[in-house]
């Protein structure tokens, strides 16, 4: 009897790219034509994009029944992107990839022979270089994986994407988490499961812009700190404590000196500098108590991931 092909759902989140989806479409035919051990299965996402997103999809769709889409009623986000597609997967492995081909499709055979000869649960990317990219972005980036890594238990790779092979196991586990406040890197590291790593250049993308801003990628990862860290709390209370110690020693250092050499009035600029910088401190541990309760809030009401408009 003929061993059944298992299916592959191949998961792309699109938002504004009418012009990557057909040459991203001819690529991976290509790749499927040469892995005819799997069947394969898209399951397109498409973020209420303002172009003809949803027009190209739904050509594919026509054309090949092996192409799934779910529209959602407006814009979301990348995050809500990956969690529908993962929901709505039915293959006994899932892609996560992105449309604009910065994602090498002739990694799949790789990561494929990955977890299915070499017994891993995933097979993840990583960029090994950030060629192309402006140099401040670089950095930042960098600093962001070296801090994340060092206050939460989140394993995050310098690099990593979101590009990866997984085992049905592993996505059940991740679906488990039905957080609204997402940031799918942690999760991904927090799940577990045995994950190799593969690293490639870095590659343009075939068409469009991107959609990340540099403002964009500060608040995605100050949300991933917040998700995965209470180190931020920690440091400000340490801040608070540290305020208060030096508060006490300067008391003592005014009455010592009052005692000994009067209490002429002098002294204010340095004392409005002092009250600016402790008004500041405050802000910043009041902003970090901030960030922590507005997640609490979303989390309390219990509003859906994503809407879908439209689904086939």
């Amino acid at each position: 009897m003929k061993e059944e092909k298992k299916l592959c759902s191949i998961i792309v989140p699109c938002y504004n790219e009418e012009e990557a989806i057909p040459i991203y479409y001819e690529e991976m035919t290509k790749v499927f034509s040469d892995m005819p051990e799997l069947c394969f299965e898209f399951e397109f996402i498409d973020d209420g994009s303002s172009d003809d997103t949803l027009e190209r999809i739904k050509e594919l769709r026509a054309r090949d029944d092996r192409v799934h889409f779910v529209s959602f009623s407006r814009n979301f986000g990348k995050e809500a992107g990956i969690y529908a597609g993962l929901e709505h997967a039915k293959g006994d492995y899932v892609v996560i990839m992105d449309v604009d081909l910065q994602d090498p499709p002739y990694m799949l055979r790789k990561m494929y022979e990955s977890v299915v000869q070499e017994g891993y649960d995933c097979a993840a990317t990583r960029r090994a270089d950030r060629k192309g990219e402006p140099p401040i972005r670089s950095f930042f980036a960098r600093m962001f994986y070296r801090l994340i890594n060092r206050i939460s238990r989140a394993d995050i790779v310098d690099g990593a994407r979101d590009y990866r092979f997984m085992t049905r196991q592993m996505v059940d586990s991740i679906l488990a988490l039905s957080e609204y406040n997402r940031f799918s890197k942690g999760i991904f590291g927090w799940v577990g499961f045995r994950t190799k790593w593969l690293s490639y250049e870095n590659v343009e993308r075939v068409a469009g812009e991107t959609k990340w801003s540099f403002w964009k990628l500060f608040v995605y990862s100050l949300e991933g700190i917040v998700a995965f860290s209470t180190a931020p709390l920690s440091i400000a209370s340490f801040f608070g404590l540290i305020c208060c110690v030096l508060a006490l020693v300067g008391a003592v250092f005014i009455f010592i000196r009052a005692l000994l050499f009067g209490d002429p009035v002098s002294g204010w600029p340095s004392m409005v500098c002092i009250m600016t910088m402790l008004g500041g401190i405050q802000l910043l541990c009041m902003g970090i108590i901030g960030m922590y309760l507005s997640k609490t809030y979303l989390e309390t009401k219990n509003r859906p991931i994503y809407i879908s408009k439209e689904e086939e």
